[in-house]
């Protein structure tokens, strides 16, 4: 291979694993886990915090939670086509094979989140994939 389609190819592979990169960590800033109740409750009594002090910092906590959601709610379209995008290029890297692969491995992930999925809502967890359910956003909205 000459030197300019080398240079090329690495000037791509390179773009390719900064989106990469960028992509995950606005996936993981946008996707945060809020804090279980049982996370906050264990914290609280590590510190020792008073009922009324609880009552204060889940105001605070909760108030915090809020903003950032509406910060960030404007971007969800924009980081959904910057993803959809990255995805569309890097399956036009791979072979069949690969991408025979690479499906089945989205398959099986797939079915490995709804079995979480599942298994939260059984146990009563109000988070959907990180992710506040209705009734916290909800009081974002109050």
């Amino acid at each position: 291979m000459d030197r300019p389609k080398l240079q090329a190819l690495i000037l791509l592979l390179g773009a390719v694993l900064v989106g990469g990169v960028l992509g995950f960590s606005a996936d993981r800033v946008m996707q945060r886990r809020p804090h279980s109740w049982a996370e906050r409750t264990t914290m609280y009594d590590d510190i020792g915090l008073t009922p009324a002090q609880r009552a204060a910092a889940d105001s605070v906590f909760d108030a915090t939670n809020c903003a950032i959601s509406t910060v960030f709610t404007p971007l969800h379209p924009t980081l959904d086509s910057i993803r959809l995008d990255s995805r569309r290029k890097f399956r036009a890297l791979l072979t069949p094979s690969q991408l025979s692969t690479l499906d089945a491995r989205i398959r099986d992930d797939s079915l490995h989140r709804a079995r979480a999925d599942s298994t939260r809502r059984a146990r009563g967890d109000t988070t959907h994939r990180g992710r506040q359910s209705n009734s916290r956003q909800d009081a974002c909205k109050k």
